[in-house]
């Protein structure tokens, strides 16, 4: 055998290392801090990308040793994470209200959304008038507004003003009017607020759809562009992938289409309303997952919000006696959904903010789950539980569904709601994540804010914005800066059986990464709020600088 050929190369490895051929990628990364976010946490300085999938990481010896690219990315010492997961968000509702309502929130008295909805409706002069996230708690007189100023104000208008946690509505009397909204109508599981005996214009829940019902239908086009206009959104605050709690079926059938035809790129879990048509066109064909679409799940609601008191709770509002909130749905409805879900290979997911929501579902799951399982059944926001319920989350495999900012734009009230005793078992973060070992974690956008580094802080802060408490709120359940960052990728993907297709820095999942201008797991908490994107890249393609 001649050995001459071999022994050439090896030479000429080892005295030109340059000159061996390197394997080609599309994009390499070098010079990062890259948290991969792997099973072992593990931060690298560089990575490789080809085919719009992650290829390799190491250090930037070892990619620049390995591999070629015509793109290189120096990220000069910043911080490198895998593309944000909000794991719980509507993402149409935000997309149709960013184009078709005016944003409420920050007025501080009700005469402050008057003079808001006049100057809107000066420039946008439609005949509908639709307004959203107000929130009475913000305002000195923190009672429920009526509608006798909106009706001298928009006398022929139909006016219709959600509430900022979407549990609840202002309407004029032309809207109620128009919806057959009287003093004698009666929902289950919603309420209209009566003052001597008429409508004040309040509806909580269920109530609330009746006059969304004969609300006007958003053109196909316009909701195509607002949706791709939301995505734009998402991309600039490090957003690559979003959990839309809750979506009928020709609005899944749009998402699907707008991404097969390459306008909205945003990768996107539907979580189905309960709808007849959701049930016999999807779920009774089975969970399907497309490149960027995920379809396995049924989104339910239990009861309705702690801010507009519809929070089914165990014993009566702290500041409303006699007032226990609401269960949404009746028992046989909510049993017959769990079985056709466990039938069909649906994962479930509840909302459930009361104590006695969070009861009667977690062991509702139990009845049907029975045992520890990988259906990674869901309960959304889990926001006040009763002592003896926590270990019913491990029990069953429950998954905890959170949104950190909740805590943090509710605090300022809600032991108002509770009390003293009940207030130790909301927002209680690091009690749940402890029942499996990880947990889920949103916005609820647009009922807080799209940004998921405010999420970020508030769950290792429990901190307003401005800092507020000192000390942080209930600090007995922050977790820690891994469990968050965890909470809002792999975590976030794990929650919708996506973990090995997105979620970290490893190969063989989608190259969506963000690099931010400061390293949030480093810097000083208080100035995490401020950090800002500089790049986000979806598949390896730049989609925001």
């Amino acid at each position: 055998m001649n050995y001459k050929p071999i022994l050439f190369v090896f030479l000429l490895f080892i005295l030109f290392p340059g000159c061996i051929m390197k394997e080609k990628a599309d994009l390499i990364l070098v010079n990062g801090i890259v948290y991969t976010v792997d099973d072992a946490f593990s931060v690298a300085e560089a990575f490789a990308i080809r085919d719009g999938l992650f290829l390799a990481t190491g250090t930037t010896e070892e990619i620049t040793g390995k591999y070629t690219a015509d793109l290189v990315i120096d990220a000069g010492g910043k911080a490198v994470y895998p593309g944000f997961i909000d794991g719980h968000c509507h993402f149409y509702g935000y997309a149709l209200g960013r184009n078709q309502s005016v944003d409420l929130r920050g007025t501080a008295s009700f005469e402050d959304v008057l003079q808001v909805l006049r100057n809107y409706h000066e420039t946008h002069p439609y005949v509908w008038i639709l307004g959203r996230r107000w929130d009475q708690n913000d305002w000195e007189v923190k009672e429920f507004p009526d509608n006798v100023l909106l009706d001298k104000l928009f006398p022929e208008n139909p006016v219709v003003l959600t509430r900022v946690d979407g549990h609840a509505v202002l309407a004029n009397s032309e809207a109620l009017r128009r919806a057959g909204i009287t003093a004698e109508t009666k929902v289950y599981g919603g309420e209209v607020l009566l003052k001597d005996g008429k409508p004040t214009g309040i509806l909580i829940d269920k109530a609330a759809g009746l006059v969304k019902a004969v609300m006007p239908e958003p053109e196909a086009l316009l909701k195509a562009d607002a949706l791709t206009e939301a995505q734009h959104a998402c991309f600039a605050v490090g957003l690559t992938s979003v959990a839309d709690a809750g979506l009928d079926y020709e609005t899944v059938m749009l998402i699907d289409s707008l991404q097969t035809a390459g306008k909205l790129r945003m990768r996107v879990n539907a979580m189905l309303s309960p709808t007849d048509q959701n049930l016999s066109e999807i779920v009774d064909k089975g969970p399907f997952q497309k490149e960027r679409l995920t379809v396995n799940s049924i989104k339910l609601y239990a009861d309705g919000a702690l801010g507009s008191r519809g929070a089914w709770l165990l014993e009566p509002y702290s500041d409303d006696p006699g007032n226990k909130g609401l269960l949404m749905s009746s028992r046989v409805y909510f049993r017959g959904f769990l079985e056709r879900a466990y039938e069909k290979n649906f994962q479930v997911n509840t909302h459930c903010i009361g104590d006695a929501a969070n009861r009667l579902m977690l062991n509702m799951y139990g009845d049907v789950l029975k045992e520890p399982n990988d259906r990674r059944w869901r309960i959304e926001h889990a926001q006040v539980i009763h002592p003896d319920d926590f270990a019913l989350f491990g029990k069953y495999s429950i998954i905890p569904s959170i949104q950190s900012t909740h805590c943090t734009s509710d605090m300022y009230w809600a032991e108002d709601r509770l009390g003293p005793g009940r207030i130790s078992g909301a927002f209680a973060y690091k009690q749940l994540l402890e029942e499996n070992g990880w947990l889920v974690n949103g916005t609820d956008f647009p009922v807080e804010e799209i940004n998921p580094l405010y999420t970020f802080h508030a769950a290792i802060a429990r901190q307003d914005r401005n800092g507020f408490p000192e000390g942080g709120f209930q600090m007995e359940n922050a977790i820690s800066r891994e469990e968050a960052l965890r909470s809002m990728t792999i975590w976030a993907a794990k929650g919708s059986f996506e973990e090995d297709i997105k979620g970290s820095i490893e190969p063989g999942k989608f190259a969506d990464f963000v690099i931010l201008d400061r390293d949030i797991m480093n810097i000083p908490q208080e100035e995490i709020p401020g950090v800002s994107v500089l790049k986000t890249y979806l598949d390896g393609e730049l989609v925001f600088e």
